[in-house]
């Protein structure tokens, strides 16, 4: 069981492939603020309401400084397919080894339909401007999870 990011640690460093294939790091975002989400599975009915909700309300987020990126264990191959289908803007990318998702402790045991599985944990961490995590929310509901967000982090949509 991967241990959960806590407010103050600093983020763990990731680069991983795009939908395109191409290579986003977090780094990259350095000086922005950065919401890293992770989700089970592109192409999957609270997958793609968690997605399209982040996509609505990108706009929103950009201006008030942050980015968001989504993180599953799928290949790019099906994260172009899922941005197409679903027309997302949100920047999707792949952790097939699962690395990046137990380093932000996102995947491990969790309940599903009552029994224990081994698995991807719904769970969205902010990071400061400086790499730093500012919150962690973890065993999120797909559904509302945005306007949660919002809410946390003082965003008016």
């Amino acid at each position: 069981m991967s241990e959960r990011l806590q407010p103050g640690d600093t983020a763990p460093a990731f680069t991983l492939p795009d939908a395109d294939g191409n290579e986003v790091s977090l780094a990259d975002h350095k000086g922005r603020k950065v919401i890293v989400y992770f989700y089970p599975a592109a192409l999957t009915p609270g997958c793609t309401k968690q997605a399209c909700d982040f996509t609505d309300n990108l706009d929103v987020l950009a201006a008030a400084g942050y980015d968001v990126i989504g993180v599953s264990p799928d290949k790019p191959e099906k994260l172009a397919k899922f941005r197409e289908k679903e027309n997302l803007k949100v920047t999707l990318v792949g952790d097939p080894s699962k690395e990046i998702l137990e380093a932000y402790g996102a995947f491990g045991e969790k309940k599903l339909y009552g029994k224990t599985v081994t698995g991807v944990i719904r769970s969205t961490v902010v990071v400061d401007e400086d790499g730093k995590v500012e919150h962690a929310f973890y065993n999120v509901k797909a559904t509302g999870h945005v306007a949660k967000i919002l809410r946390d982090l003082s965003i008016e949509a």
